[in-house]
């Protein structure tokens, strides 16, 4: 499984640990990612997802993850959140057309 956020896309990093006497050997920044389960409001069903700290601020701070993946663009969400978009997309537009 990649280190990557599922929501944001947030990955792997690379850069130089520098010691005292400004000698660099490289390093990996690894991203803070989490198992959660976030609820649908849409879907009325609850998702599983591997998202970094900073995305679950962004989900609660757009109010929800219905809201955040509607402002999220395609291409850096994963392949299961843009499935889960686009689910969302489709059942909101059956409930504006009734």
């Amino acid at each position: 499984m990649a280190r990557r956020c599922e929501l944001t896309g947030k990955g792997v990093q690379v850069g130089h640990l520098v010691s005292h006497s400004n000698r660099k050997t490289k390093r990996r920044f690894l991203p803070n990612l989490f198992n959660v389960t976030l609820q649908s409001d849409a879907l009325q069903r609850s998702v599983r997802l591997r998202v970094s700290a900073n995305a679950l601020r962004s989900v609660e701070h757009r109010g929800g993850l219905d809201a955040f993946l509607a402002k999220a663009h395609e291409e850096e969400l994963s392949q299961g959140a843009r499935e889960l978009k686009r689910a969302i997309q489709k059942k909101s537009a059956e409930a504006a057309a009734q």
